[in-house]
């Protein structure tokens, strides 16, 4: 299996070029791997797509609809490569899901469920990267703060539009048509149960 160049200056090409198990983002020339997951990052990774479901199902099928969710996509935005746990488009400004690798459309939603290993990648570095390439929302979910953490895009850096923690329950932008509890997105179970 091929491995990350030990310089920071892997180009496109590298990254396109590494097995796509390889779980590499091509961030400012440097092939940064992503965590390799645990049980709680893909419990979190499937809770949030769930929580999230109605915005994927069109209106009539029980939901708000109007959105394409998908997980561990590859996105190439501004000369960098990215694979989010979770990525959004919406439907009325992109009608059809891009199949191509890596996608070349901007996300308007983006989410990454961080863990120790990659803290300062998802936030510092993609904080930056993702506000330049323009997506308009990015959700930090942290597992060690059992918190979340919705960005606004702005003109000089993304806004904090909302930080919860688990026992909380929210209406986050982008999704906000819907109150969820902070805890269903890790996977907890409802306490109401």
């Amino acid at each position: 299996m091929p491995t990350a160049p030990s310089t920071k200056s892997a180009t496109v090409a590298d990254w396109l070029a590494q097995p796509e198990d390889a779980r590499l983002e091509l961030i400012d020339g440097e092939l940064i791997p992503k965590a390799a997951p645990t049980a709680e990052h893909g419990r979190a990774q499937v809770a949030t797509g769930i929580s999230l479901g109605a915005f994927a199902r069109r209106g009539s099928r029980g939901g708000p609809g109007g959105w394409w969710i998908a997980s561990e996509v590859d996105i190439l935005l501004d000369g960098r490569g990215y694979r989010p746990d979770l990525a959004g488009w919406r439907r009325d400004r992109v009608p059809a899901l891009p199949r191509q690798r890596p996608m070349t459309v901007r996300p308007d939603w983006v989410c990454e469920i961080v863990s120790e290993s990659n803290r300062s990648t998802d936030t510092v570095k993609k904080v930056r990267r993702y506000h330049q390439a323009g997506v308009p929302h990015y959700w930090i979910l942290d597992e060690v703060a059992r918190a979340l953490t919705v960005y606004r895009h702005g003109p000089d850096g993304y806004i904090i539009a909302l930080a919860a923690e688990a026992d909380e329950v929210v209406r986050a932008e982008p999704f906000d048509a819907i109150e969820v509890r902070v805890g269903a997105l890790f996977g907890d179970d409802d306490p109401d149960e």
